[in-house]
């Protein structure tokens, strides 16, 4: 029998399993389907931007008043709003709905990074074990599942868009502009090779919405409420409305987080890259938009495989020597990407390259998360919260600038905040090594009725 915390963390994974399902193809495809006047890139750009207002003030205050599930349940909702937006994709459907979802984005997030944590804590308490040890093990459960949705969301585009009859060959003048080799601004996704029939976009979207619903449907039947408790406590008791607005940029005197900024913003660049300018240059330029879900699949089964891998190798190899395996593994690919001259005979290298960034994606979410749940237990939600600020912040600028510079400098500006992360990531490593992080006491999370503490001192979700 499986413990009732790991039955949880399974719910969880299965409900973002099917959300980011749906939400992931969506996201994989707006950069080329949505393309006109860079519309599809534009709602991306209003998501992430959403998502670093909401990160202000939004995951404490609905953390805190609802509790972690109803967090999530709530903000599932708002990616099913972006769903029903693409059905009629314009200025005047996808913007409102890509606010919508950004809104909805943070609180999410930092909820299910909350959940897991405290879940992390209490299956840790209750076998005498590291809580660190645990949370590595949970968070790559959680991201073997999530990763999964790549798959299964893309499969899904693939078959249904492979139904089209109009597709034709790529022209040899497009295939001269794909990659690096041209400034990539100017590649056409309105022609009969790459755009689908509208009524297999409906089709595709109606299959997007239903599993968006069956997500909130799973978590809100299934999921224990863990911090049902202290979310009525602090309805009943509640703290200075400034106090919880501004829980997110307090932890911002730490200097750990401030050091920690490039890390979180380039994973917010990496994974726009692959999700916008690779599918768009790279595998739609030179294959057609109905082979961006097959390739795309690669990504989300390597990024799978390796997030549960990496969950468990954690323990033995520890965190720096996995950020230096995904630090190499971009940096290899951001090279060749620079050189590469996609061309449809080379199959197999599209493949290779979406396979190998998703190795390094598995790394860089699992340790990320784990690195922020180890430096800051006390302060989830601020920390949580102050992690999808920043890596949105790294959407929001590389969606921004995908419509305006060549995509040679893409490359170069994503290979810079790479080198620059290599250089900040490891003095807060050194210094957790040196002086590292008090652990949660053995027994805060037994339950929920066990826990007392002075409410005026909590600052974090869990009273430690």
């Amino acid at each position: 029998m499986i413990s009732r915390n790991l039955k949880n963390v399974l719910v969880v994974s299965i409900g973002f399993l099917s959300l980011f399902t749906a939400y992931g193809g969506l996201q994989s495809l707006q950069s080329s389907l949505n393309a006109e006047e860079g519309m599809g890139v534009a709602s991306l750009s209003v998501i992430y931007a959403s998502i670093i207002v909401s990160s202000m003030f939004l995951p404490p205050i609905m953390i805190k008043n609802l509790g972690c599930k109803w967090t999530i349940v709530a903000s599932m909702a708002c990616y099913v709003a972006y769903s029903f937006g693409n059905l009629h994709p314009g200025w005047y459907t996808l913007m409102p709905t890509s606010v919508i979802l950004g809104l909805g984005g943070s609180p999410l997030w930092s909820a299910k990074c909350t959940y897991l944590t405290i879940s992390s804590n209490m299956q840790a308490s209750k076998e005498g074990k590291r809580g660190s040890d645990v949370i590595n093990q949970y968070f790559g459960i959680f991201f073997f599942n999530f990763q999964l949705s790549a798959v299964w969301g893309n499969l899904m585009s693939s078959l249904i868009f492979g139904q089209d009859t109009n597709i034709a060959d790529i022209p040899e003048e497009q295939l001269q502009s794909c990659g690096a080799a041209d400034c990539g601004l100017n590649v056409s996704v309105n022609s009969t090779t790459t755009r689908p029939a509208q009524e297999l976009v409906w089709t595709l979207v109606g299959a997007y919405i239903g599993v968006g619903l069956l997500a909130m449907l799973i978590v809100a039947v299934f999921l224990d409420n863990i911090d049902r408790e202290q979310a009525s406590e602090f309805r009943g008791n509640r703290e200075p409305f400034c106090h919880t607005f501004l829980a997110t940029f307090r932890l911002l005197k730490d200097w750990r987080m401030v050091t920690l900024i490039p890390l979180t913003m380039y994973t917010g660049f990496e994974q726009s890259f692959i999700a916008g300018e690779y599918t768009k240059n790279y595998v739609t330029c030179a294959l057609g938009i109905h082979f961006v879900g097959f390739v795309m699949m690669c990504f989300g089964a390597s990024n799978s495989l390796c997030s549960f891998l990496f969950g468990r190798l954690a323990r033995y190899t520890g965190r720096a020597a996995l950020f230096a395996l995904a630090a190499l593994a971009n940096f290899s690919c951001i090279i060749a990407l620079l050189y590469w001259r996609p061309r449809p005979e080379q199959l197999p290298v599209f493949f290779i390259f979406s396979g190998l960034w998703g190795v390094a994606d598995a790394i860089w979410q699992t340790q990320t998360n784990v690195l922020y749940s180890t430096l800051f237990p006390q302060e989830k939600e601020a920390a949580f919260a102050n992690y999808r600020m920043w890596e949105s912040l790294g959407f929001v600028i590389a969606f921004a600038y995908s419509t305006f510079l060549c995509l040679e400098y893409k490359l170069y500006i994503l290979l810079a905040v790479l080198l620059l992360t290599s250089i900040t990531y490891p003095i807060v490593e050194y210094h957790e090594h040196k002086h590292p992080t008090p652990p949660i006491e053995k027994g805060a999370y037994r339950s929920n009725k066990e826990i007392q503490t002075d409410q005026s001192k909590i600052i974090c979700q869990t009273k430690i």
